[in-house]
């Protein structure tokens, strides 16, 4: 078996949850956050490494909420996402205070990853069964042009506190055909909606597939996010100095239609559960409370 890495995404300000960073909120009785259970899940599932992308400043609350504890039951690493961390002959625009999206934050591990590597958020829970999913299809495929990517149903991501951004996903024959980035999803009864003007609305069936950035990559992925960075920093310069974002989705999506890349998408039926806000809290602690009562996650997970 191949060694496989998990990077964890967790440099993000959490600008929708308020005061606070979201991804350290604890929601276990014995101060777990989200984190805990997906890398109980991942290690469960057989990964050998998780890599921690974080931002600097919040190193030391990082370590000490998390951090230190996964050290002691799994190679770890540290790998820093930082505004100004950009290809030579590039500056950070003056008043720019966020680093520039989940794109930049893969590439900030390229040091450190060298073997297939799946990616998440840290502030979502993605559930045992993708883990296993993503980690099975890591290890067995050969094609470094072939990615993967955990696809949930739409009506299993949304909350009822809000909007929620996703990757809508187009897909024939069990491969991905495009991404397109919705950063205004809400709940409609079983399904969704979505807008792109907070006036009109176009309904998504709640089967939809979508992305919650839980993607499994060949190295090669971190070549092409590396070649790509100054093309985007052109364009984004000028058109969104401030809050331009490098996407992951829409870096696989280049690939697809310049057909560099295909990207099998494994359906998962798990429920998403996450704190965009802070009234999602409740509904989170009482789902993994509920889990616990069926034996899917221990009491107390590293003891």
């Amino acid at each position: 078996m191949c060694k496989t890495t998990l990077v964890i995404m967790a440099a993000g300000i959490g600008s929708r949850f308020g005061e606070g960073i979201k991804q350290l909120t604890k929601i276990g009785k014995n101060g777990e956050i989200i984190l805990d259970y997906s890398i109980y899940d991942a290690i469960r599932a057989g990964f050998d490494k998780v890599v921690f992308v974080i931002r600097k400043d919040i190193e030391e609350e990082f370590m000490e909420v998390i951090g230190n504890r996964i050290k002691e039951v799994v190679e770890t690493e540290i790998a820093f996402q930082e505004i100004d961390d950009l290809p030579k002959g590039f500056a950070v625009p003056e008043g720019r205070k966020k680093p520039w999206g989940t794109g930049q934050a893969i590439l900030a591990c390229k040091q450190a990853v060298s073997e297939p590597f799946a990616v998440i958020n840290a502030d979502d829970f993605y559930g045992p069964t993708a883990f296993s999913a993503i980690y099975d299809y890591l290890v067995t495929n050969e094609d470094e042009s072939q990615y993967a990517m955990v696809g949930y149903r739409v009506r299993n991501t949304v909350t009822e506190n809000g909007s929620v951004a996703r990757g809508v996903c187009e897909v024939e024959n069990g491969l991905l055909t495009g991404v397109t980035e919705r950063t205004k999803i809400f709940k409609d009864g079983l399904d969704a909606k979505y807008t792109e003007d907070g006036e009109t609305f176009t309904h998504l069936p709640g089967d939809t597939i979508v992305s919650m950035n839980f993607w499994g990559f060949t190295p090669k992925m971190l070549q092409e996010l590396d070649e790509r960075f100054a093309a985007f920093l052109d364009g984004a310069l000028v058109s969104n100095p401030l809050k331009g974002e490098y996407f992951l989705p829409s870096v696989v999506n280049d690939q697809l239609q310049a057909g560099t890349a295909t990207v099998r998408v494994l359906p998962c039926e798990e429920t998403w559960y996450g704190v965009t806000y802070r009234e999602d809290l409740d509904s989170v602690k009482a789902a993994i409370a509920d889990m616990k009562k069926q034996g899917i996650y221990e009491e107390n997970l590293w003891n």
